[in-house]
């Protein structure tokens, strides 16, 4: 009896051992099959979306970033992401999650729209810059949004406001799909294109 409890023993461990190599094999095999598809499909997002100037990495077309001086105000002469629960940190994405009840909600809104109309002057707010997206690094903005900067960007670079709203035309951005949420401009695309003027 012994020796046929032993026997089961070595054949439970054998057939568990196999099962595990299988599973590693078949880990292995799938993430790099993934991969290679990625690399050769889509080989700027299998990368990360980078974004270089000048032979150097300057961001991901993918996160947002701020355009503020080491004090965090917003640079006049750049476009601005939207707003960002976790001041643009992409280590650490995330939302606010404080519902529409919430005072810390209203008053950062109502903090939001004041620091807009400061840099932008009066006029409408586009909800986009007063909301920041689930991920805080949503490295879009609207097309609305973006619009509304460009005679502030280019009243700071000594640009005619015509020309600076044909870039944010020009880097418009289609739904997904073509019908799945709205146009939107990618702002570090948009303020590398701002940089090559």
């Amino acid at each position: 009896m012994p020796g046929l409890l032993a026997r089961g023993a070595v054949r439970t461990w054998t057939t568990a051992l196999r099962l595990l190599v299988a599973t590693v094999v078949a880990t292995v095999l799938l993430t790099a099959v993934v991969l290679g598809i990625g690399r050769v499909a889509l080989p700027a997002q299998a990368d990360g979306s980078l974004v270089a100037a000048d032979g150097r990495v300057v961001g991901s077309a993918l996160i947002a970033q701020p355009f503020a001086d080491a004090d965090g105000r917003a640079l006049p002469q750049w476009f601005q992401p939207r707003p960002s629960a976790v001041d643009h940190d992409g280590g650490a994405s995330g939302g606010s999650n404080l519902g529409p009840d919430s005072a810390v909600l209203v008053r950062t809104i109502a903090e939001r729209r004041a620091a807009y109309l400061a840099l932008n002057g009066p006029g409408p707010v586009p909800v986009d810059a007063l909301t920041a997206s689930g991920s805080g690094l949503d490295p879009h903005v609207s097309e609305q949004n973006a619009l509304r900067q460009a005679d502030r960007v280019a009243r700071a670079r000594d640009l005619p406001a015509a020309r600076v709203r044909a870039l944010v035309e020009a880097a418009v951005q289609a739904p997904d799909l073509g019908f799945l949420g709205q146009p939107t401009v990618n702002v570090l695309l948009l303020n590398r294109a701002l940089s090559a003027l």
